[in-house]
C-alpha cells in the first residue's frame, strides 16, 4: 500500500533547522522546475499542477482552489513523490502542510541574506493558514527576534492568533484595531512579512524605516498586491525564481508593466544568493524585498526530507 503522510506527520518530520538546511542545499544543487500549470475548471474553480525533478527525485503537487466549495477548506493539496529512476510512486503527502512549512522556511532562508543580522522586531500581516508558520519559522531560526506583532483586517482574528502563539511561548501580540495600527507596526519592525491574498496594497513605502526587510509571500497572481509602488521602487529586490515571480507576482508584474521599476532592480533569485554569485543586503540602511510565489523545487526538497529519500 502506498504510504500516506498526514499533516501531523509532515510537520513532525520537518523541524525548521533541518528544512531550511535542505532548502539551501536544494537551491544550490538546482532542479528542473517547469512553470506552474494553472487550469480553469470554471469561472472561479482552478486546478494547479506543480512538478519538479532532479537526478535523485521526482514529484508533483496537485492543488484545487474552489472558493464556493461546501468543504471547510477551499484550497486543498496533495503531493505525490515518485522514484526518479523507475517512476514508481513512493508516497503521498498532505500538500497543505508541506506548502506552509516550505514557504515559511524559504522566507527564513532568504532573510539570512536580506535582513539585518540583529533584527529584533517582526510584523506578520495576515491571519490565515500560513501566518502562524511564518511566526514560528522566524522565531525558531532568528533568535534575535524579541517582539512579534500580528495585524489582520479582523482585529479579533489577529488577537486570537496572537493568543495562540503566545501560548506556545512566542513573544507575540496583536496590533489592535486603531486606524493607524498597521502603519505604526510597519514603522517599528525590521522584518515585515505579508501573508495575504490582498488585491490592494497593504504595506506602504512611506511607513518603512531604514534597513527594513520586506517579505511578501501571499500574492501569487498578477492581480494581487501586498505592497505599494513606493515599496518596490525603494527596495533591493530578490525573488524565489525569475520565471515565476516575473510572470505571476502582481507586486512585480504590475509596477514593471507601468515602468515604475526596471527589470534590473530585481537583482537576484534565491539560488544565486545561496551560490554566492549575487549578494543580498549591501548596507544596514537598505530596504530589501523578497518576493516569492512558490517554487516546486521547495516542495520536492521538503517531500524528500519527509520520506527520507
Amino acid at each position: 500500500m502506498l504510504p500516506y503522510h498526514s499533516a501531523e506527520q509532515v510537520h513532525a518530520a520537518l523541524p525548521w533547522y533541518l528544512l531550511v538546511s535542505a532548502l539551501r542545499d536544494a537551491f544550490a544543487a538546482g532542479a528542473t522546475v517547469p512553470r506552474r500549470h494553472t487550469h480553469a475548471l470554471s469561472e472561479r474553480d482552478s486546478l494547479l499542477l506543480m512538478p519538479a525533478w532532479s537526478d535523485e527525485a521526482l514529484g508533483v503537487k496537485v492543488v484545487t482552489v474552489m472558493p464556493d466549495s461546501h468543504s471547510a477548506r477551499t484550497v486543498q493539496a496533495l503531493y505525490l513523490l515518485l522514484d526518479r529512476h523507475t517512476g514508481e510512486p513512493r508516497a503521498v503527502l498532505d500538500g497543505e502542510a508541506l506548502t506552509v512549512r516550505r514557504t515559511a522556511a524559504t522566507s527564513v532562508l532568504a532573510a539570512r541574506y536580506l535582513a539585518r543580522q540583529g533584527a529584533s522586531d517582526l510584523l506578520v500581516i495576515g491571519t490565515g493558514t500560513l501566518a502562524p508558520y511564518m511566526v514560528r519559522a522566524y522565531c525558531a531560526m532568528r533568535p534575535a527576534i524579541a517582539h512579534v506583532r500580528i495585524w489582520g483586517r479582523s482585529a479579533s482574528r489577529a488577537a486570537a492568533l496572537a493568543t495562540t502563539l503566545a501560548g506556545e511561548g512566542l513573544p507575540v501580540q496583536s496590533c489592535g484595531d486603531e486606524p493607524d495600527a498597521l502603519a505604526n507596526a510597519v514603522a517599528a519592525s525590521q522584518i515585515v512579512c505579508a501573508a495575504t491574498t490582498s488585491r490592494t496594497p497593504l504595506v506602504q513605502g512611506a511607513w518603512l524605516s531604514p534597513g527594513t526587510h520586506v517579505d511578501l509571500v501571499g500574492g501569487f497572481t498578477p492581480t494581487m498586491r501586498e505592497a505599494d509602488d513606493d515599496v518596490v521602487r525603494m527596495s533591493r529586490i530578490v525573488v524565489d525564481s525569475y520565471d515565476g515571480a516575473l510572470t505571476e507576482a502582481g507586486d512585480l508584474v504590475d509596477p514593471l508593466a507601468r515602468g515604475v521599476i526596471e527589470r534590473g532592480q530585481v537583482v537576484a533569485e534565491l539560488r544565486e544568493l545561496v551560490a554566492g554569485t549575487h549578494v543580498g543586503r549591501t548596507d544596514s540602511a537598505q530596504i530589501t524585498l523578497f518576493k516569492s510565489v512558490g517554487l516546486a523545487l521547495e516542495d520536492l526538497a521538503a517531500a524528500t526530507l519527509v520520506c527520507g529519500a
